[in-house]
C-alpha cells in the first residue's frame, strides 16, 4: 500500500491559484504585442490566451503540490525512496508545449521584442532550471532500506551495506532537515551517503522515521 508523503493540494486551492494566475498574465498578456495590432482581434485574444497558458503550465512544473503527489510503497519491510520517474516525464511533456506555444506567437503575431522574449525567457528557463535539470540529473538514484541492507546510488556513488557490517549510523543535518547519513563501518572505516544530492528532500522525514525505528540500536549522536 502507498503511503503518501507530499498531496496534492485541494482541489478548490489549486483551481482557485491557476484561475487567479491565468487571470492576471491575461490582463499584462497584452503588452507583449504590438501596440499598433488591432487589440480587437479574436486572434489577439488567442493569443492573450496562448500566454496565460504559458505561464499556468510553468506554475505547475514549479509548483509541484498542485500536481504531483509523494509517495512512497513499503514492501515486505523495505522501502525504496527514488526521484519519481513518471513525475518528471509528465513534466517534461508538459513543458514541450511551453516552446510550441513562444514559437507559434512570434511567427503569426506582431509582438514587442523587449516583453515578448522577457517572457519566453522566464517561460522557458524557470521550469528547466527549477526543476528539470536536477530531475534529470539524478533520475537513477535511489536510496533502499530495509532490515538487512542499505542501498543507494547517488549518480557515479554507488553501494550496498549490509546492516551486519555497521557498527553506528550518524543522521547529519543541516538547517534542521537530514543531509546525509555517516555509516561507521566494522571494516572499512566511514562512508557517507550524501542524500542532499539525490533530489530526496521531500523524504527526509520519512527515511529519518525508518532509520531511527528500523536501526534503533545503530544510532550515533545526532549532529546539528
Amino acid at each position: 500500500m502507498k503511503k503518501v508523503i507530499r498531496p496534492t493540494l485541494p482541489k478548490e486551492i489549486s483551481i482557485g491559484v491557476l484561475i487567479l494566475i491565468f487571470s492576471l498574465a491575461f490582463i499584462l498578456s497584452g503588452q507583449l504585442f504590438d501596440s499598433h495590432a488591432n487589440v480587437d482581434s479574436p486572434n489577439i485574444y488567442l493569443g492573450m490566451f496562448l500566454v496565460s497558458s504559458a505561464a499556468i503550465i510553468m506554475v505547475i512544473i514549479l509548483w509541484e503540490e498542485i500536481l504531483f503527489p509523494i509517495h512512497v510503497k513499503p514492501k515486505d519491510g523495505e522501502i525504496v525512496f527514488r526521484n519519481h520517474r513518471n513525475k518528471l516525464k509528465a513534466q517534461a511533456l508538459i513543458y514541450l508545449i511551453i516552446p510550441a506555444i513562444v514559437v507559434f506567437l512570434y511567427l503569426n503575431y506582431k509582438v514587442n521584442l523587449f516583453y515578448f522574449i522577457s517572457w519566453a525567457v522566464v517561460n522557458l528557463a524557470a521550469p528547466v532550471i527549477g526543476k528539470l535539470i536536477s530531475g534529470i540529473h539524478n533520475y537513477n538514484d535511489f536510496l533502499r532500506l530495509n532490515a538487512n541492507l542499505i542501498e543507494y546510488k547517488n549518480n557515479e556513488k554507488e553501494g550496498t551495506i549490509q546492516i551486519k557490517d555497521i557498527k553506528n549510523i550518524e543522521l547529519v543535518k543541516a538547517d534542521g532537515f537530514l543531509s546525509k547519513l555517516e555509516l561507521d563501518l566494522v571494516h572499512q572505516g566511514r562512508q557517507t551517503i550524501d542524500l542532499d544530492e539525490m533530489e530526496l528532500d521531500e523524504f527526509y522525514e520519512t527515511i529519518e522515521q525508518y532509520i531511527t525505528t528500523q536501526y534503533d540500536s545503530l544510532i550515533k549522536q545526532n549532529k546539528a
